[in-house]
C-alpha cells in the first residue's frame, strides 16, 4: 500500500477528497489536478456510463465516482503508465471506500483500459 509520505499519493488523495465534496456542493481551493479533473468531467463521466451502464452516475457511491474521474482523467491526459493508474485507483478504493469498491473501481477501469487498448 502507498504511503502517507509519498507525494503523489498524497496528491491523489487530496483530489479525491475534494472531488467527493464536490458532488454535495461547490467547493472552494482544490489542489491543481482536481481542477483538471473538474474541466474534463463530461468525457470522464461518458466512459464512466459506457463502461458501468448498469451504474447510473447518480446511484454511484460518490467516494467510487470521485475516485473514477481521478483515474480516467489520469489514464486520458498524463503520462503515467496505466497499471499505476488503476492501481493508485484500487488503492484509494480500499482506503476510502466501501468493501467492494475496490473490486467494481478495477473492474471498470479494466473495461475503460481494454476498450482503449483496441
Amino acid at each position: 500500500m502507498k504511503t502517507a509520505k509519498d507525494p503523489r499519493h498524497k496528491i491523489r488523495r487530496d483530489a479525491v477528497k475534494f472531488l467527493f465534496a464536490e458532488t454535495f456542493t461547490k467547493q472552494g481551493k482544490s489542489n491543481e489536478l482536481a481542477k483538471s479533473v473538474l474541466k474534463k468531467l463530461k468525457k470522464t463521466d461518458e466512459k464512466i456510463k459506457t463502461a458501468a451502464p448498469v451504474w447510473p452516475l447518480d446511484k454511484l457511491n460518490r467516494i467510487d465516482l470521485a475516485i473514477l474521474r481521478l483515474a480516467i482523467y489520469e489514464l486520458d491526459y498524463t503520462q503515467v503508465p496505466p497499471k499505476v493508474v488503476i492501481d493508485e485507483a484500487v488503492e484509494l478504493a480500499k482506503e476510502y471506500g466501501s468493501e467492494s469498491s475496490a473490486s467494481f473501481i478495477n473492474g471498470v477501469l479494466a473495461t475503460i483500459y481494454k476498450n482503449e487498448e483496441v
